[in-house]
């Protein structure tokens, strides 16, 4: 993973924990680029429960909570890869490939698998292209120049926690009082993903513009 100054701000970075797994990890040589691919294949896992809610109904209940586990392996791997790479000193160019392309896999295949659960994989997948606007827009801020532009109200974090919460009160609510919740967690994801690239497209645009001295 790329570890540059300008990482998203995560206050779970400085617990002490999650210091003390880091540094296990460090201390066994864990690879970064790994950690990331773990997380990746976490967020696929996460995507085929939810969306095995629906194919299995009889298994709904466990689904809802292993995939809302899973989500959260995912955000651990995500934390927890650049950590390793700066503690082993090993930070590359190359490792932001490793940071994007996994979060990019990750988030399709949570919120298609939610779109399926949901019984609107249409939906699901304008969601997951809504999500990849925005770490599209704060990537090509990057490149032109721009400090990588983590605003919400919908980051990765906040998307993520949501389809977390989604899954846990599926799980354990009845399903009648619980049966429209993915499609209006879709609806919210969808417009508030809209919301955040527009504002980091401005953010953007406004910094660029001031750097430029136009």
């Amino acid at each position: 993973m790329d570890t540059t100054a300008d990482r998203r701000p995560i206050a779970a970075r400085d617990l002490t924990l999650t210091r003390r797994i880091a540094a296990w990890l460090v201390a066994r040589g864990a690879s970064a680029d790994g950690i990331s691919l773990a997380g990746m294949a976490a967020g696929l896992g996460a995507g085929l429960c939810l969306a095995g809610t629906a194919w299995w109904p009889g298994a709904a209940m466990p689904l809802w909570l292993l995939g809302a586990l899973l989500i959260q392996l995912r955000l651990a791997a995500n934390l927890l890869d650049g950590m390793v790479a700066i503690g082993r000193g090993i930070a590359s160019p190359a490792g932001e490939l490793f940071n994007e392309v996994p979060d990019r896999v990750s988030d399709t295949a949570v919120l298609l698998g939610l779109g399926i659960a949901a019984g609107s994989p249409a939906l699901g997948l304008a969601a997951a292209l809504a999500a990849m606007a925005t770490a599209y827009v704060r990537a090509v801020g990057k490149a032109a120049g721009a400090p990588s532009d983590f605003r919400g109200p919908m980051a990765k974090q906040q998307r993520m926690a949501l389809v977390t919460a989604l899954g846990v009160a599926c799980a354990l609510a009845p399903a009648a009082w619980t049966a429209p919740l993915p499609v209006v967690v879709l609806w919210i994801i969808l417009a508030l993903s809209l919301v955040t690239a527009w504002r980091r497209l401005a953010g953007n645009y406004r910094t660029l513009r001031a750097g430029a001295g136009r």
